[in-house]
């Protein structure tokens, strides 16, 4: 088997682990913001939203620093180095006392992390421009599919074991993450780079510095989108639960249902689009996606939000991978890892404003107008992907 795909396959086992641990948060969360005293229902919403995305703006500041460090040192050392500090972060948030510690272990936990960038970053780089879309579906395909059973697991794990503990039983995965990633992940060494470009040198290599404008833009949106529902779908559903039994459960199965349908769709819209170009993807998801979370807002039950959400995990399945497809298309290897830098910092700042946002408009106006906002966003974005990049065409055959 050819060395990339070998450390595919190694780098899927990795990130399918790691999101198996880190999405038990989400839907736990505002439980476990309950279980540290705060019992308001607008308090809750608003503190899940602030805990939730404090990670992300540290993320964002510190992303491109780890892609620099990833380009001069390699992509393995920064996997190595991200999930071991998630190992031991993770832990110590299973023995905080309120609120406040939680946030601050929250923002120390971005500071050093980025793993999944890491793991892109890699397999971008050391994967043939044919295989390159297919490559990532894949690999989304392991992340999403641990997104699929974290919930559900967590939630499991909520109800038998306590709250406290399914922190440490998390850490003990991304310890799991980082052997697998020591032992079987080979990396092949390209374009050597000793010199640190500056900020203006790497915008210079970029051919088309519009086109990498919009897709930073997009991540970040995308992200926005998405994660403002994150923080308080568990509240949701305690408002459309008649009885109030088994919530975490219920909430993981509904966080569930996106995971599947985005583990079904990933690799086959990632072989689409190495036929037909990613920016053709990328465009129809943005557009879908934006429709299907309007209806959202409208639910009677939570039988009908999970056959919506299941529905959006199809859509959304195309998203990232043929935003990554496309930067591999518009960038050279010499600054790969920079350009991945700065969209994780667009992803990851998107997670924080979509994690505020959400949380102080679901507190504000209610949780229902979250769904319509996000909606009219993605539909806006997609608009402007439409006459920014569907039609552009860059040199040397990058896009197509």
């Amino acid at each position: 088997m050819e060395n990339w795909k070998k450390n595919l396959y190694a780098c899927w086992i990795a990130v399918f682990i790691v999101s198996v641990g880190m999405s038990q948060m989400a839907p736990m969360l505002p439980l476990y913001i309950e279980h540290l005293g705060i019992h308001d229902t607008a308090s809750i919403a608003r503190w899940s939203g602030i805990v939730f995305g404090s990670n992300f703006i540290s993320l964002a500041i510190f992303s491109p620093i780890w892609g620099k460090f990833a380009d001069k040192y390699g992509r393995k050392p920064m996997m190595l180095r991200a999930s071991l500090w998630l190992s031991i972060i993770m832990t110590c948030m299973g023995f905080v006392d309120n609120v406040y510690q939680l946030t601050g272990l929250r923002i120390l936990q971005g500071a050093l992390s980025g793993f999944q960038s890491a793991v892109v970053t890699l397999v971008v780089t050391q994967t043939p421009n044919g295989q390159a879309g297919w490559a990532l579906g894949v690999l989304f395909s392991g992340q999403v599919g641990g997104t699929l059973l974290g919930p559900l697991f967590g939630g499991f794990l909520a109800e038998v074991m306590g709250f406290r503990e399914n922190f440490i039983v998390i850490g003990v995965m991304c310890f799991v993450a980082f052997v697998v990633s020591y032992l079987f992940v080979k990396e092949e060494k390209v374009s050597a780079n000793p010199i640190m470009l500056s900020f203006r040198e790497v915008w210079k290599c970029l051919p088309n510095p519009k086109v990498s404008v919009c897709l930073f833009i997009t991540t970040l949106v995308m992200q926005l989108a998405l994660m403002s529902i994150q923080p308080i779908i568990t509240v949701y559903i305690t408002q459309l639960s008649s009885d109030g039994n088994h919530i975490a459960l219920i909430s993981g199965a509904v966080f569930a249902a996106s995971g599947l349908a985005s583990i079904i769709a990933a690799p086959k819209l990632g072989k689409i689009s190495d036929q037909i170009g990613p920016q053709k993807v990328l465009l129809a998801a943005l557009i879908v996606a934006g429709l299907l979370f309007i209806p959202q807002a409208f639910v009677e039950t939570s039988w009908q939000l999970g056959i919506l959400r299941f529905l959006l995990g199809l859509a959304t399945a195309g998203l990232l991978p043929s935003i990554n497809s496309l930067i591999k298309r518009s960038t050279c290897d010499l600054i790969t890892g920079r350009a991945f830098g700065y969209n994780q910092s667009a992803q990851f700042l998107g997670m924080f404003l979509g994690s505020i946002l959400g949380g102080q408009m679901a507190g504000t106006f209610g949780i229902r107008y979250v769904f319509l906002f996000t909606g009219v966003l993605l539909l806006i974005n997609a608009f402007w992907v439409y006459h920014t990049i569907f039609k552009e065409k860059l040199g040397n055959g990058q896009m197509k």
